[in-house]
């Protein structure tokens, strides 16, 4: 059978064995050789490889290191004395560690969008007062429609501390009633960006990720004075609230980002299920868009947004004992059981 091009090639995660430090290593297949070999090795080739103590090192040039690995990989597999360890017996922690920066794009799937507007019922939004449930339906998809064509991604930013790694517990805190997933394909930039042109924006990603933004609903909003509109402190950035990886794929390897399903199961029950070409800004508009606002870093994490199924469309939300499994096409699984927070520590 012949490898796809999201099956060929390699992928770049952070790694420890035994409570050792973490260190960066390349996967091939289910297994991963430290950068640190494979600095070793490149050096004696006369290979330039920079930034191999850690992905997030890597990434502060990236289009170097991308070819270096590729020339680097080419010559270790046919090294019969170089370690490559069984991705199976090492603790896999979240691949970039730590981004200085981390974006997320709300509000951007289609369905999601429309169902939101739905649930809401008539008279929420003007005009609607009088609208059945079927012409609602079809006011909220011209909306979109509209947005799509004439308006802007909604941007928001998540602090690198609620970042946790791929298989590790979520701790749902105490303050929150209604913790909610939001799983997203996850963009990891590969070099600085600013004012940079849409059509130009594929340059400026180095691979991509996973990443559940985990939300709770019922601190989204400021309580007083509810004028100064959302708290994403509270509702966004509780520890162990962005689990990410579980590895970074490199861009080279993923044939479309806009092909890509998503697919969230709760407890064993598929509750997310969607492609990515239902985003209503695709992932070139974003970065044009973040960049014409703000610097972008080697590093920086942009998650793209969640699609239909979150938990409030089902009126369920995370619990003691849930447990959140993830996938997205050709980028691995997440697995994250859920834990109350336990506050008399």
């Amino acid at each position: 059978m012949t490898d796809t091009p999201i099956q060929a090639g390699f992928k770049l995660g952070t790694f420890s064995a035994a409570g050792s430090r973490p260190f960066a290593g390349l996967v091939r297949g289910e297994r991963v050789i430290a950068l640190h070999t494979l600095q070793r090795l490149a050096d004696a080739r006369g290979l330039v490889l920079n930034g191999s103590e850690s992905v997030f090192a890597l990434l502060q040039n990236w289009d170097a290191n991308f070819a270096a690995l590729s020339e680097v990989l080419a010559l270790a597999e046919q090294e019969q004395a170089l370690h490559w360890a069984p991705v199976s017996t090492l603790k896999v922690h979240a691949p970039v560690d730590l981004p200085r920066q981390i974006f997320c794009t709300g509000a951007n799937y289609f369905k999601h969008v429309v169902d939101m507007i739905v649930s809401m019922g008539p008279g929420v939004h003007p005009g609607t007062e009088t609208m059945t449930t079927e012409e609602l339906r079809a006011h909220a998809e011209a909306m979109m429609h509209e947005r799509a064509k004439t308006g802007a991604p909604y941007i928001f930013s998540k602090i690198p501390s609620a970042i946790t790694g791929p298989y590790d517990p979520v701790i749902l805190p105490a303050i929150a009633s209604q913790p909610d997933w939001e799983l997203e394909l996850a963009v990891v930039i590969g070099k600085a960006a600013r004012n940079v042109r849409r059509e130009d924006a594929a340059r400026y990603i180095a691979g991509y990720t996973i990443a559940n933004d985990i939300t709770s609903r019922d601190l989204i909003w400021c309580k007083e004075p509810k004028a100064m509109g959302t708290d994403w402190i509270s509702s966004k950035n509780s520890p162990t609230f962005l689990p990410l990886g579980p590895y970074l794929v490199p861009a080279a390897f993923v044939a479309d980002p806009a092909q890509l399903q998503i697919v969230l199961k709760l407890n064993g029950e598929v509750m997310q299920n969607e492609s990515t070409s239902d985003m209503i800004f695709d992932i070139a508009r974003q970065i044009e868009y973040i960049s014409s606002r703000v610097q972008l870093w080697p590093g920086d994490v942009i998650c793209t947004g969640s699609p239909a199924g979150n938990g409030i469309h089902y009126k369920r939300y995370l619990r003691d004992g849930d447990v959140i499994e993830a996938s997205i096409t050709g980028l691995g699984e997440q697995r994250n059981p859920c834990i109350a927070e336990n506050r008399s520590r």
